[in-house]
């Protein structure tokens, strides 16, 4: 599941999802910048630093394109390795990239220069359990089946553990026309945003390994602040959405305020101290 700051992050965990995806677009728009990589790689690991500190399940960072060539590639991903996120996605975009659903100038890069960002971030990496995964975007560009299998292939040999396959159609029908045609040499990661309703078993029929809701938490919290803005000023009360509000109770509870409390009678209640000047 999406993520964009540590309260998202802890959400999915709650929730039930088995990993995050901390989403290149979801954390710039919640830093107010559009999704061409005008945030910094350094503000993308600070938000993924409060995602690993807030959840306890592995992270997957939506590198984009790594912010330039092999190099700062694998400066981000070793940083990210650091912070204890579970591994990055490299997109085959030229850096800047644009959104993947905002008009239809999406240039690639070459395949070698790809596959050399790759074996640098795969040769950088120190735990041998970080993923990398390579998105291709050959199907947003129009470049059609065959090249999306080439340029997964070509990935697959420089080193990467699994592929993401993207698609701006309106059905599965060219992700999982991939999947049949790749047979399972690496794990097939999608991120249905445009084919959200097709269910779960078209997927698993069709050896798609891992599903990415990619934007959706972000996408609901801003229709949600906009409904509450909204009501707020044109009826100057906050009581007409009350209704649609957490709890403050239910906001301590997932952020473990418990947790704090137990640890202060613990650690810091006036009679331990006590006890540590009497010497007992």
């Amino acid at each position: 599941m999406e993520a964009h700051d540590g309260l998202s992050a802890r959400i999915a965990e709650v929730e039930g999802f088995e990993a995050i995806w901390a989403s290149g677009f979801s954390v710039s728009t919640a830093l107010g910048l559009r999704d061409n990589e005008e945030a910094s790689w350094s503000q993308l690991l600070f938000v993924v630093e409060c995602m690993v500190e807030a959840a306890s399940i592995p992270v997957l960072v939506d590198g984009d394109t790594g912010h330039g060539n092999f190099n700062t590639a694998r400066r981000f991903l070793r940083r990210a390795e650091q912070l204890g996120a579970a591994g990055v996605c490299f997109e085959d975009k030229v850096f800047p990239k644009l959104n993947s659903f905002v008009g239809d100038d999406h240039d690639l890069v070459d395949v070698d220069e790809f596959c050399g960002k790759i074996e640098a971030c795969k040769a950088a990496q120190e735990d041998e359990s970080f993923c990398v995964v390579a998105r291709t975007e050959a199907l947003i560009a129009g470049r059609g089946l065959d090249e999306a299998l080439e340029r997964a292939e070509a990935y697959r040999q420089a080193g990467a553990d699994a592929i993401f396959i993207h698609s701006r159609q309106r059905d599965a029908r060219e992700v999982t026309a991939f999947a049949r045609a790749w047979a399972g040499r690496l794990p097939v990661v999608i991120a249905p945003t445009t084919y959200a309703g097709t269910p779960a078993d078209v997927f698993r029929r069709n050896r798609i390994s891992a599903v990415i809701w990619g934007n959706q938490s972000m996408r609901a919290a801003v229709t949600a602040m906009r409904r509450a803005c909204r009501e707020i000023h044109v009826r100057e009360t906050a009581s007409c959405v009350d209704v649609d509000l957490a709890p403050l109770d239910e906001v301590f509870e997932l952020l473990r305020y418990d947790e704090l409390a137990e640890s202060e009678r613990r650690f810091a209640s006036p009679d331990r101290y006590a006890a540590v000047r009497s010497g007992r």
